[in-house]
């Protein structure tokens, strides 16, 4: 009585290839399946195989593939997967998948490290705009407090005008320091822009 487990019948065989077509035989046998290698150099080093620079190649694409991936999951957009491996490209087509890879890889980082400045660039405004919120409630309610104990309301009104007049001026220089000369213009005569 046969076992679940038992495979299927093999023969083993031994193959000479010319090392030009080697890579093209093995990919092809590959991608029927139903071929299993026996290594006969089991003593040997791994760093010290022919082969040792192809298969770090293909670990760096590996690593990046994964990395593309991951930031592809992170912000949700979908994947086409056909449930299929692809075949294996031919040496001269791994050139270009690495710079291909590579390109991606850096212009990704780059995105990722030009996001991340604009976000803290962005908190750190946002903050200095609470700062300038706070102190101009602040002047705005301490202002008239200063003029109340006046003698003369006339005086007192006048000297209270000249003050909002240089607290205009004032805070036209500010806008025009922070948003710019052109952004100034644009407001129409009249209204003062808010801080924040």
């Amino acid at each position: 009585m046969g076992s679940l487990f038992r495979s299927e019948e093999m023969a083993l065989c031994q193959l000479f290839l010319q090392s030009e077509a080697a890579y093209a035989c093995v990919s092809e046998l590959g991608e029927l399946g139903l071929v299993q290698f026996r290594d006969l150099n089991p003593d040997v080093n791994a760093f010290q195989r022919k082969f040792v620079n192809e298969v770090r190649r293909c670990d760096e694409m590996e690593r990046k593939l994964r990395y593309l991936e991951k930031e592809i999951k992170k912000d949700g957009i979908p994947m086409l997967d056909t449930g299929e491996s692809p075949e294996a490209p031919q040496p001269r087509e791994m050139i270009d998948l690495e710079a291909t890879f590579e390109k991606l890889e850096n212009e990704l980082r780059e995105v990722n490290q030009n996001a991340e400045a604009l976000k803290r660039n962005f908190l750190e405004l946002t903050e200095l705009k609470h700062i300038l919120r706070k102190t101009q409630v602040f002047f705005d309610e301490s202002v008239p407090m200063v003029y109340k104990s006046g003698t003369s309301s006339s005086h007192s009104s006048n000297k209270y005008r000249r003050y909002l007049q240089m607290a205009d001026n004032q805070n036209e220089d500010e806008q025009a320091q922070l948003l710019g000369e052109e952004a100034v213009r644009a407001n129409q005569p009249g209204q003062n822009l808010k801080l924040g």
